[in-house]
């Protein structure tokens, strides 16, 4: 069963978003995720929207978690992300069901209790394994244990992961290991609180050393020469970003109703080149916004369909993207000087757009996938 009426998904945001919000800008100053953000999307259930019905989630539709992003991201797109990590590996193999049933049944139903969950896969050296390339990570069988070591970057959800699916080489080969957060051996250092978006993300460097867990924690043994098109994680993604700068939208609007110059003798939201400003700024995110969630919407769940939809979800996640530059631009430019200081999020939600850049497919490659398909080449 996939639940289709949105408006429960967008009312669960909206409630989730009132109460991270006003944690999210001492958040971002200390650059570090509150815990209180951690134990609110466990009580709301937040993570387990797309964990399979059977083992007590709510087996939401992509356009379903999708539409509960959007408004969770207008309130801390940090807190977004990371759940939407959890959210996009769970919904991903709700349909691909690539793991073993035992290992899927276990972290779907660790999710519906609030455990986090994000895969450790870019390293220093390596980058990201979208291009390819064996990492430098190494895990080994021992006396029936996997042993694994090696340095990650980038592991958003730091210390707050329950578990952490770790990529590694292992016999010339790239192999996926199943590691609890809290393993001997796992150590985080923070190198991202300081960063130019998403500070409270807790992005940070993950280590590996000597960890042990066991044989049957090995998730897969090789890398598929076609692997299944990850529908839910640019969509996901697509929501994260666009959320904030709905926020930009909205922060603009008050801004330009409370302004009331003494020279102008009124609000400044009376002015025709303010109302002209808004305007704009609606149209480009009523446009990204209705083709994020129709895009959703027509994904039907079906692995073998995956191919010949990721165009259109990298085109909805690349319009969002842009949209998000685009609109937290033009909220920075209407605002003025005022938008500088940390007296208002503007700032904040300029810069937490800026990361949407660096997820796949980004940029070129978006547009390589769309043109590809386009000419059918």
């Amino acid at each position: 069963m996939l639940l289709e009426d949105l408006t429960i998904a967008t009312a669960l945001g909206k409630d989730l978003a009132a109460r991270v919000a006003p944690r999210a800008s001492t958040a971002d100053s200390k650059g570090t995720l509150p815990e209180e953000d951690v134990i609110d999307l466990a009580k709301a259930g937040y993570l387990g929207l797309a964990s399979p019905l059977e083992l007590g989630g709510i087996q939401g539709s992509l356009a379903y978690c999708v539409a509960a992003s959007l408004q969770l991201a207008k309130g801390s797109p940090s807190t977004a992300l990371i759940a939407n990590m959890t959210l996009h590996t769970i919904g991903y193999q709700r349909e691909a069901r690539s793991w073993p049933e035992a290992i899927f049944n276990y972290l779907a139903s660790a999710a519906v209790t609030g455990e986090l969950l994000n895969s450790a896969a870019s390293e220093p050296d390596l980058g990201s394994p979208s291009r390819g390339g064996l990492p430098r990570t190494t895990a080994s069988v021992i006396d029936g244990k996997i042993i694994i070591s090696g340095h990650k970057t980038w592991v958003t959800g730091g210390k707050h992961l329950s578990h952490i699916l770790v990529g590694a080489a292992m016999n010339e080969s790239f192999v996926t290991v199943w590691v609890p957060g809290n393993a001997a051996g796992v150590r985080w250092e923070k190198t991202w609180g300081e960063s130019l978006a998403l500070r409270a993300s807790e992005s940070n460097d993950l280590f590996l050393e000597e960890v042990s867990v066991p044989e049957e924690n090995l998730i897969s043994t090789k890398q598929p020469i076609r692997p299944i098109p990850n529908i839910w994680f640019p969509m996901l993604m697509a929501a994260t970003y666009l959320g904030p700068a709905i926020a930009a939208r909205d922060e603009a609007i008050i801004y330009a109703l409370e302004r009331t110059p003494t020279a102008l003798g009124k609000p400044i939201s009376s002015l025709p080149k303010i109302q002209r400003q808004i305007g704009e700024i609606d149209i480009a995110l009523i446009a990204a916004k209705t083709v994020l969630l129709d895009t959703a919407r027509q994904w039907t769940g079906n692995p073998e369909e995956a191919a010949n939809f990721l165009p259109l979800a990298a085109g909805a996640k690349h319009l969002a993207v842009e949209t998000s530059l685009e609109v937290t631009d033009k909220a920075l430019r209407l605002v003025g000087a005022a938008a500088m200081s940390k007296d208002l999020p503007l700032e904040r939600h300029f810069r937490d757009v800026r990361a949407g850049l660096m997820h796949p497919p980004a940029g070129e490659a978006a547009l390589e996938i769309i043109g590809k398909n386009a000419l059918q080449v």
